[in-house]
């Protein structure tokens, strides 16, 4: 009777093909409600609720006043608009110079492996770590970028670099672009070695040059690749926290508050919950507005280069 039960729940389940599915998926299942769906929905609740700490048990429902406290609060739009800066930069420059060494990784030269390999470092190295490395070469008594132009005779005496809010600004975003080009490179790489080599043979054929060539073939071929890196970079640095922590924790004089920190200072510093969860959801519907925008840009370029 026993041999025969297991034998019967075998041919179930092989007959119930949805439910062996289910089971198969279920430990993953459990693991994103516990992560993602489970956080979601309980910073949507307490972002219309006045809640302070999150081991208070019962909090007044507020509606919509935490949203609406966020957006008439000027140092949320002043995050907002340093968030913007250096989404726009940072993007731009890590597309340029992607571009650039996703160009050179694809070219025919010796040792290319080994450049490959090289590249790809900066990426690989934790972004905690990248921000401590920049913040020490930053570093106005003892930092080594201070050293080099002093040596050069590009500097007269050392500069305070993370002093004044918006140079510190921009040196995250420095730091950020030597983090992330590597990523976009080897992205737009995989969008060039999927154009066939012989759209460039006719091209040469008909006597197009490097910047025709790199117009007319190269850039229209690549847009799809170039949107999504787009895309993912603007999620990613709309939301930038974690290099900002590392290096400036805000400073100086909130001059590289971004939204995301922000957010963070909000809920855990000021131990404000309810703005911090609107902040958080504030943070998403931008996002998804910039994305839009971006897609839509590039949907129309893409159609005038057709």
């Amino acid at each position: 009777m026993s041999s025969v039960q297991p034998a019967q729940r075998h041919r179930s389940l092989r007959h119930s093909p949805g439910l062996l599915a289910l089971g198969l998926l279920a430990p993953a299942l459990i693991v994103v409600f516990g992560v993602i769906v489970y956080p979601m929905v309980q910073t949507a609740v307490y972002s219309v609720t006045d809640v302070e700490s999150a081991m208070q048990t019962s909090a007044p429902f507020v509606g919509f006043a935490n949203y609406m406290h966020a957006l008439t609060d000027g140092n949320f739009w002043g995050s907002m608009g340093r968030t913007l800066y250096f989404t726009v930069v940072s993007t731009a420059i890590e597309l340029l110079l992607g571009l650039g060494i996703a160009g050179l990784l694809n070219a025919n030269i010796r040792g290319r492996w080994l450049l490959r390999t090289v590249v790809v470092i900066p990426w690989a190295v934790p972004t905690i770590v990248s921000g401590a490395l920049w913040k020490g070469i930053f570093n106005a008594q003892y930092g080594s970028l201070n050293a080099l132009l002093t040596q050069l005779g590009l500097l007269d005496e050392y500069k305070v670099w993370l002093g004044s809010p918006f140079l510190a600004l921009n040196m995250v975003i420095v730091a950020d672009v030597w983090k992330t080009v590597p990523v976009v490179a080897f992205m737009l790489l995989a969008g060039l070695t999927s154009i066939p080599s012989e759209v460039y043979e006719a091209a040469k054929i008909d006597r197009a040059g490097p910047f025709r060539q790199l117009w007319s073939i190269t850039l229209p071929l690549l847009l799809p690749s170039i949107s999504i890196v787009l895309v993912l970079r603007i999620i990613e640095a709309f939301k930038v926290f974690d290099v900002i922590y590392a290096m400036t924790r805000g400073g100086p004089a909130n001059g590289t508050m971004t939204i995301a920190y922000y957010a963070y200072n909000t809920a855990f510093s000021d131990q404000n919950y309810g703005i911090g969860s609107a902040l958080a959801y504030l943070i998403v519907v931008a996002i998804v507005i910039l994305s839009a925008i971006y897609l839509k840009a590039l949907r129309r370029s893409e159609m005038s280069l057709l």
